[in-house]
């Protein structure tokens, strides 16, 4: 794919959707940073079900170390996975107490020092939190980026890396977003919607459907 083509898959997704967003809800970095440590293996809908309820009664650091990891659990036992994320998300809150006042860090390095932090993680929350231009491969963004022909790589990093290069600068901020709402909801994993892409003509896919 040339450097033509991609500067206009991005103009087209940046008109479509001008702010591109998370779908997870959230208020500040921390809540952000919870929310993603528990949306891995489970759907932004089922994490934004338990966080309604958790955020009420525990949204900082402090807080959740006051309910501790047993009520924690409670409040977080629909998703997959809860007893494992509840240990790390006490082990994390222990880590930006002592360290960070609290506060959630900036650099990617920090973040992964974290519990139940990977570097997706921190790229989402270092995108999503604080504006920086980082991308942060998931499964529907490695599909696409694959798929498309945008950014092909055998592995995550190499996917990530690549899109680091190739995604013009203007657009870096957001390709996270609309890549992963592109994967999501259109070019979808077992039968993507091609009739309905806004950037079929662009694509590269050599099995697209009508």
């Amino acid at each position: 794919m040339n450097k033509q083509k991609r500067q206009e898959i991005f103009a087209r997704l940046k008109a479509a959707n001008p702010t591109p967003t998370t779908e997870l809800n959230y208020q500040t970095p921390f809540e952000l940073l919870i929310a993603v440590i528990l949306s891995a293996q489970a759907t932004d809908k089922s994490v934004n079900k338990a966080t309604e309820r958790l955020f009420r009664v525990a949204n900082t650091p402090e807080k959740i170390l006051a309910l501790g990891e047993n009520k924690l659990k409670e409040h977080i036992k629909t998703i997959g996975l809860y007893n494992s994320k509840a240990a790390n998300i006490i082990k994390t809150c222990k880590i930006l107490v002592e360290q960070y006042h609290g506060q959630v860090p900036q650099s990617r390095e920090a973040l992964q020092k974290l519990p139940g932090v990977g570097r997706k993680t921190a790229n989402v929350v270092l995108n999503t939190a604080f504006g920086h231009p980082t991308i942060a491969v998931d499964t529907h963004i490695f599909r696409v980026a694959n798929r498309t022909g945008l950014a092909k790589g055998k592995t995550v990093l190499e996917v990530e890396k690549k899109l680091d290069r190739l995604v013009p600068k203007e657009y870096k901020k957001d390709a996270h977003h609309w890549l992963i709402l592109h994967g999501r909801y259109v070019c979808t994993a077992r039968k993507p919607r091609c009739g309905a892409c806004i950037i079929y003509d662009l694509c590269e896919y050599s099995h697209k459907t009508a």
